[in-house]
């Protein structure tokens, strides 16, 4: 397998988090603002850690983990 870096799917959860973070950088509620940086970087971190255990089996586990966190940022969003 690449390094994740590599991978598209990793790159684009990059630029949605630097998006996320510029959106809401003003948000005062620093609970909520911080509750969608946390999931949204999270995405980015699951792939990289599913493509450390060199193992399909566990890539598919830790996108499936990031594909949740996925619908966390969107219900946030919306």
């Amino acid at each position: 397998m690449k390094a994740f870096e590599d991978l598209r799917i990793w790159q684009d959860a990059q630029t949605i988090a630097l998006e996320i973070y510029q959106m809401f950088k003003d948000v005062k509620d620093y609970g909520f603002r911080d509750q969608i940086q946390r999931a949204v970087i999270s995405i980015s971190n699951n792939i990289a850690e599913g493509s450390e255990y060199n193992s399909d089996a566990m890539m598919i586990r830790y996108l499936r983990i990031s594909k949740g966190r996925c619908g966390e940022v969107k219900n946030i969003v919306s």
